[in-house]
């Protein structure tokens, strides 16, 4: 599978994993460069918009991208 579209743009990955780069990396294989559509981040962007995706979610945090997709 191709790399995530949003990527690149990631501001999780650009900001907030800059001091963690063998972290990222993992995280990146798994979310990133495998199949994106169990990405929280990718999730709540396609649905509500990247301006509403926090800054503070992580990628395995499903759960709490269903509860801002449902409106909680």
């Amino acid at each position: 599978m191709k790399d995530c579209e949003l990527l690149e743009k990631c501001i999780f990955f650009n900001d907030k994993m800059v001091g963690m780069p063998s972290m990222a990396e993992v995280i990146k294989l798994r979310y990133c460069k495998d199949d994106n559509t169990g990405c929280a981040r990718h999730m709540v962007c396609k649905s509500l918009g990247r301006e509403k995706v926090p800054a503070d979610l992580f990628p395995n945090q499903v759960d709490r991208a269903e509860k801002l997709m449902a409106g909680v």
